[in-house]
C-alpha cells in the first residue's frame, strides 16, 4: 500500500475549481510520411504496451475511511484507454485556436475516480507558415509527479527514433494493491503508523534544521560584501501588480520557442548561469508588458523558483520539490544591471539551497491532514478572493518561473516526431501567472499560462519575450568578443558592467 507523501496531497488539498492542480504540455508532432488512420488510435496501441512502465498510468487514488489520513494509490483492474485518450473536435486547427483549446482544457478538473492522466489529440493544426503537423494536449495530477519526474516519464513512453523500441511486457503476478483487498483496520492503521513515523522523522531533524535555517537566515539578513555589509529584512513582500489578485475558472495560454544554444552563449558570455539567462529574459519581458499596463513597479518583481529536491538517480514519480525567491531587477532600466541583480538573487539562492536540500520536508503526519489542511486552505482561498483581500494583501511573489532540463536529441511517440514541448503549469490565488520553460533538442520551449482576466493579452507578454531575446542576443555579442579578445583577463569574463 502506497501512501502518498504530504507534498503530493497537498495538492489535492488545495485544488478548488478556481485552481486546479495539475500540470500538462502542449507539444506539436510531425507525422511519418506514410501515416495512415488516426494519431489518436496510434497512441492508444502505443500506449496500451506501456502502462505498466509507470505507475500512474494503471493507478487511481484511494481515500481513507472519513479522510482520516493521506490517500493512496490503488491499482485499477481495467483501464478505459477512450477516456485517457480523447479527440480534439475539429478538423484543422490554427495554432491559435489550437492553444485556446488547451487553455479551455486546462481549467478543467480531473476525474478522481480514474488514474489522473489525460491525452487530447489534435489530429491536424496549420502553422503560421501553412504547414500541417499534429498536436497532443496532455495532462497529470500534481500530486502524482513534479517536473522533473515527468521528464522521467517521458522518457518511459517516448523513443529516440521513428521505430518504436522493444518494451518488455508486464511481469506476471497478481497485483496486492487493490482496493477491495484492503480492509478498513489496516487503512486506518497505517494512517497512524505513518503519522508517528512522520512525526519521529521530524522531531530527529529539528536540531539539523533549525542550524540550517538559522544559517540561511543570518546570511540572507545582510547585503553587500566587507565593510559595506548592511543589516537587511530577510523577508522581502513582492510589490502589487495585476498578476497578484484571486483566480478565476479562465485561463489564457501562450507560447514562445528560443534557441538554446543563443541562449546558452548569452550565458556564457556573462558568465552566468543558463537560468540567470532565462529569468533576465522573462524580466525584461515582464517590464515591457507592466509598462504599457498599469506602470513599473518602484520594488523589484519577484519570482517564486520551484528547486529541485530529487536526489541523483531518484525516478520516482511524485513530487520532490521545494520553493524559493528570486528578484528580477525590473526596477532598472539598465538591462545589464537587471542581469546583474538576478545573478546575485540567484547566487544567493543557491549558497541557501545547498545548506537546506536534504533537509526541507516534503512529507508531514497524515492524520486527519485532509480536514486539517484542506478546510484550512479553502477557508483562507475564500477569504482571500470574497473580501477583497487579493488587492491590499501583499503576496511573497509576484509570478513562478520554473526551468525543467530536458533531452536535447529529438523524441518520438508512436513513431510521430516531437516538434516542440510547451509545459503548462499552476496558478493560484495571489500569484496568477506562471511561467515554465522546457529544454529540448535544440530548443528553449516556454509555456504561459495566467488568468485570463489578469493577463488577457497574452500575446503581448509572448511577443516581449521574443523581443526580449532579440535585445539580449544584440547585447551580449560585444561582450563575448571583448572576452575572447583578452583571454588572459578571466576576471573580465567574469565581470558585468552596470
Amino acid at each position: 500500500m502506497k501512501t502518498l507523501s504530504g507534498l503530493d496531497a497537498s495538492f489535492l488539498y488545495l485544488e478548488t475549481p478556481e485552481m486546479p492542480m495539475h500540470v500538462g504540455s502542449f507539444c506539436l508532432y510531425e507525422l511519418p510520411a506514410d501515416f495512415k488512420g488516426t494519431l489518436r488510435k496510434a497512441l492508444q496501441t502505443h500506449i496500451a504496451q506501456r502502462l505498466h512502465l509507470a505507475g500512474i498510468f494503471n493507478h487511481r487514488l484511494g481515500f481513507m475511511p472519513l479522510d482520516l489520513g493521506h490517500p493512496i494509490w490503488v491499482a485499477v483492474e481495467e483501464l478505459d484507454l477512450d477516456f485517457h485518450i480523447r479527440p480534439v473536435k475539429g478538423k484543422v486547427l490554427t495554432l491559435r485556436q489550437a492553444k485556446a483549446v488547451c487553455a479551455e482544457l486546462h481549467m478543467q478538473l480531473m476525474d478522481r475516480e480514474r488514474p489522473l492522466w489525460e491525452f487530447h489529440v489534435f489530429e491536424r493544426i496549420k502553422r503560421p507558415d501553412g504547414s500541417l503537423c499534429a498536436g497532443v494536449y496532455s495532462k497529470v495530477h500534481h500530486a502524482a509527479l513534479d517536473g522533473k519526474a515527468g521528464t522521467v516519464l517521458t522518457h518511459a513512453i517516448m523513443d529516440i527514433s521513428a521505430t518504436p523500441r522493444d518494451v518488455p511486457p508486464p511481469g506476471k503476478g497478481r497485483s496486492d494493491d487493490a482496493q477491495h483487498e484492503l480492509k478498513m483496520g489496516d487503512m486506518i492503521g497505517a494512517v497512524f503508523s505513518n503519522s508517528l513515523a512522520q512525526y519521529m522523522k521530524l522531531i530527529k531533524a529539528i536540531p539539523q534544521t533549525a542550524r540550517a535555517l538559522g544559517s540561511t537566515l543570518v546570511k540572507q539578513s545582510f547585503s553587500g560584501t566587507g565593510q559595506n555589509r548592511r543589516p537587511k529584512s530577510p523577508l522581502r513582500l513582492a510589490p502589487m501588480t495585476d498578476f497578484n489578485v484571486a483566480v478565476t475558472r479562465e485561463r489564457s495560454f501562450g507560447t514562445v520557442s528560443l534557441p538554446f544554444a543563443d541562449c546558452r552563449a548569452m550565458a556564457k558570455a556573462v558568465g552566468g548561469s543558463f537560468n540567470d539567462i532565462v529569468l533576465w529574459l522573462c524580466a525584461t519581458a515582464l517590464r515591457t508588458y507592466l509598462s504599457q499596463h498599469g506602470g513599473i513597479p518602484k520594488k523589484s518583481l519577484l519570482a517564486a523558483m520551484p528547486i529541485s529536491l530529487r536526489e541523483d538517480g531518484n525516478q520516482d514519480l511524485n513530487t520532490q520539490a521545494s520553493m524559493t525567491v528570486v528578484e528580477l531587477g525590473t526596477q532598472y532600466a539598465n538591462p545589464m544591471k537587471r542581469l546583474k541583480t538576478i545573478m546575485s538573487s540567484t547566487t544567493k539562492v543557491k549558497t541557501a539551497m545547498l545548506d537546506l536540500k536534504g533537509l526541507l520536508p516534503t512529507d508531514y503526519p497524515s492524520l486527519l491532514a485532509p480536514w486539517i489542511v484542506g478546510g484550512i486552505a479553502k477557508a483562507a482561498f475564500k477569504a482571500y478572493s470574497a473580501t477583497g483581500l487579493s488587492h491590499r494583501l501583499p503576496m511573497l511573489a509576484n509570478l513562478v518561473i520554473s526551468n525543467v532540463p530536458g533531452p536535447q536529441v529529438p523524441l518520438y511517440m508512436a513513431g510521430a516526431k516531437m516538434l516542440t514541448f510547451h509545459p503548462m503549469s499552476i496558478v493560484v490565488h495571489g500569484v496568477a501567472l506562471n511561467i515554465t520553460i522546457q529544454t529540448y533538442a535544440g530548443s528553449v520551449d516556454f509555456g504561459l499560462i495566467a488568468d485570463k482576466q489578469a493577463l488577457p493579452q497574452m500575446h503581448e507578454l509572448t511577443n516581449a519575450l521574443q523581443d526580449a531575446f532579440q535585445a539580449g542576443r544584440e547585447l551580449l555579442r560585444p561582450i563575448e568578443k571583448v572576452t575572447k579578445a583578452t583571454p588572459n583577463k578571466k576576471s573580465r569574463a567574469k565581470s558585468i558592467p552596470v
